[in-house]
């Protein structure tokens, strides 16, 4: 890693190092510095402060949760043009905040968090909902909760998230009750900021792009410290980065505490071949 991955996860560090909330768009947006290593956070923070701004100006100082809803809806799918990115959903462009802000174009996640920081500024409480395979956003009102679909601010109905819910559900031979309710919970800011990087993790793998999925892996330690399955993932990342020694460290960390796991005899297999080249390197 050179000396800007380093700063980069120092200052990630920073952020989420915190009790909840985090500064939630801020360690967001910082994911983008692995794609774009000079890039400078404070432009599209201020794009985000200058958009609020305009909002703010036209919302009544009387203006209901409500109202505001509608007036940010507007402001935000048929003003600004933010949208799903459908065309092409999995380009890791549309997981960094920086790039969602400037081509208005995301999944989910990104402009569900984009939505939420421009909601916070207007003094609308939004929540994140880490939902199965589609996240979404809640705001509570007297009335009850308005559930939100990020991708195009449209509200769902109850039979429409049990639809959504209920391929999942299958799967896993539950049944709906009380799993919607379930499912509908907030999401932490710390859970939101791992399913992003999942998300990256995820596009990453298939492309076969190791140093990107490396940075994401280092990330997510720095967010899970307890979780093994990371750790080994990020040791099978350096491994294909030929860094054996960094692979070995992890792959045995994670052996020496899951000697039973169901990879553990793949994973010992791998060991002779990266010793070896650790002592060549040595």
């Amino acid at each position: 890693m050179g000396k800007h991955d380093i700063d980069a996860l120092k200052y990630f560090r920073l952020l989420v190092g915190k009790e909840e909330p985090m500064l939630l768009f801020e360690a967001a947006l910082s994911l983008g510095q692995d794609s774009e290593p000079n890039l400078d956070l404070t432009i599209p923070q201020m794009q985000m402060d200058a958009l609020a701004l305009t909002l703010q100006k036209r919302l009544p100082a009387d203006a209901s949760p409500i109202q505001k809803l509608r007036m940010l809806n507007h402001f935000f799918y048929q003003e600004l043009g933010f949208c799903g990115n459908a065309n092409d959903y999995y380009h890791p462009d549309n997981s960094y905040l920086h790039r969602v802000m400037t081509t208005r174009r995301g999944i989910p996640i990104s402009l569900a968090i984009i939505y939420i920081e421009l909601a916070q500024q207007v003094g609308l409480q939004i929540s994140g909902i880490s939902f199965p395979g589609h996240f979404l956003m809640k705001l509570s009102v007297q009335s009850g909760e308005i559930i939100l679909d990020p991708f195009n601010g449209s509200s769902l109905s109850k039979e429409e998230l049990e639809a959504r819910l209920e391929p999942y559900l299958h799967a896993l031979n539950e049944v709906m009750e009380p799993q919607l309710a379930h499912h509908l919970q907030p999401a932490s800011d710390r859970e939101i900021l791992v399913r992003m990087l999942r998300n990256l993790k995820m596009v990453f793998l298939e492309r076969h792009a190791w140093q990107c999925l490396l940075n994401v892996q280092q990330r997510l330690i720095i967010l899970l410290p307890d979780d093994l399955a990371e750790k080994r993932d990020r040791g099978l990342t350096y491994a294909h980065l030929n860094c054996p020694q960094a692979a070995l460290q992890d792959i045995e960390y994670y052996l020496a505490r899951r000697p039973d796991a169901v990879d553990a005899d793949v994973l010992r297999n791998k060991l002779p071949a990266l010793r070896y080249a650790a002592n060549k390197l040595n």
